[in-house]
């Protein structure tokens, strides 16, 4: 006899109903019918418990795995097999841009002439200069403040082959001077992490650039990346490893000043050059009036301030050439404006650069003719620094002149002593820093 329970009543339902349905049905066709019926039973059984067998382990994975899940993390398997497909993906992608900017910096080095000795640098092939290689990357760095020729100088080394640009890292502390603590070592902090590729700890800075897309797009190699890939642009993971791939790095600071500065000419690991370029106050003011950001803040618009920094700078200056003359200079505008080609191949240089071809068309390109508006960096270079002479009138000239005596004094540039004189004058001299 086959055992009948009460979950199978159902399955034999059709059974019951065909028997009391075969009554007119002969002795036969009943036995035939209840074998039928019989057969059907034990098949049921059979089969639903080789099912439940198989399906178990299914089973177990949908309704136990979960919840020993959630008692861990607030998340359900699907969400982590989502989550992490997505995170594989991210790595992937990363991994391919990287391979490909490598191959891409390989080719763009053939044939490169490394200073092999020259500048004081023992520098005689890429790997010496690539840090996932183990190397130390050249590093230039230009401080000034805003409106004195750093967007035209940064873009001017940039063009360098394989550069990777670090534009105005400070960014996002406002129209401020940083002049010392307690901002001078959290700025100093990040600047040095840029500069070794460590983007782990900096959320703030990659976060504000997310809806500031400047912070990269002056890296051009960076920025066709970020187009092409937009997942990952802002991804620590991805900048770490892009960055390391890059022989030379440049970097722009229009935010602290030079005595707060000198951290990075001390750190020898870091091999830091750096620039420091000045531009007579008078242009600098000039050129701030069309700037809807600097009249409403006095460490850009206010002269008094803008030229103790001056001061405050010159005195810097004095002492980094004295305790790092190797590595630190002073270029100003004017001087680079009027003879671009001559001070550019002074600068590469001292930085220790080659003034690669690319550099060269940088120039034929960018210091013949003006194009663009009041950030462009395509100008006629010998009259760009000069504009303040007819935009601005002798009242305005002769308020800035008297709080910037002292510091147009010290870097060289030449008081007008009227309206007719302030036209046609010359106002720089030929100049060297005094130590």
């Amino acid at each position: 006899m086959v055992a009948v329970n009460q979950q199978q009543i159902p399955e034999l339902l059709p059974c019951f109903l065909g028997l009391r349905m075969s009554k007119r049905l002969s002795f036969y066709g009943l036995v035939g019918l209840a074998l039928v019926c019989i057969y059907y039973l034990a098949f049921y059984q059979r089969y639903s418990g080789y099912l439940e067998r198989r399906l178990q382990p299914m089973i177990s994975d949908i309704e136990i795995r979960p919840r020993t899940i959630k008692i861990q993390e607030p998340v359900t398997v699907s969400q982590a097999y989502i989550t992490g497909s997505a995170d594989n993906a991210t790595i992937t992608e990363i991994q391919e841009v990287v391979d490909q900017q490598r191959r891409a910096i390989k080719r763009e080095m053939e044939n490169y002439e490394y200073p092999n000795g020259k500048y004081g640098i023992n520098v005689s092939k890429l790997e010496d200069l690539v840090m996932e290689k183990g190397g130390r990357p050249m590093r230039s760095v230009i401080l000034t403040s805003w409106r004195s020729g750093s967007t035209f100088l940064g873009d001017v080394v940039n063009a360098h082959p394989a550069n990777f640009y670090h534009y105005e890292p400070l960014l996002d502390y406002g129209i401020v001077q940083i002049r010392g603590p307690p901002l001078a070592e959290e700025s100093l902090t990040r600047i040095i992490s840029l500069l070794n590729c460590e983007y782990k700890e900096l959320d703030q800075y990659l976060d504000y650039g997310k809806t500031h897309p400047w912070v990269f797009n002056h890296n051009t190699h960076l920025w066709r990346q970020c187009q092409a890939h937009k997942r990952i642009c802002w991804d620590p993971r991805f900048v770490a490893k892009f960055c390391r791939l890059f022989p030379f790095q440049s970097v722009k600071l229009v935010r602290l000043r030079l005595h707060a500065a000198e951290r990075l000419l001390a750190e020898e690991d870091l091999g830091v050059r750096l620039v420091l370029l000045i531009r007579d106050p008078r242009g600098i003011l000039q050129s701030r009036k069309h700037r809807e950001w600097c009249p409403a803040k006095p460490d850009c618009s206010d002269p008094a301030l803008v030229c103790a920094d001056m001061v405050s700078d010159f005195n810097a200056a004095v002492e980094l050439s004295k305790k790092y003359p190797h590595s630190f200079r002073v270029v100003r505008y004017e001087d680079l404006s009027v003879d671009p080609y001559k001070h550019v191949k002074e600068l590469y240089n001292f930085y220790g650069l080659n003034f690669h071809v690319n550099v060269k068309r940088f120039l034929d390109t960018h210091t013949k003719n003006d194009v663009g508006g009041v950030s462009s960096t395509f100008r006629n270079s010998k009259v760009a620094p000069f504009h303040w002479r007819a935009d601005l009138d002798f009242k305005e000239v002769h308020e800035i002149q008297k709080v910037c005596a002292t510091a147009m004094r010290l870097w060289g540039y030449v008081m007008a002593l009227n309206s007719t004189h302030q036209k046609d004058f010359d106002p720089i001299t030929n100049y060297q820093l005094q130590l």
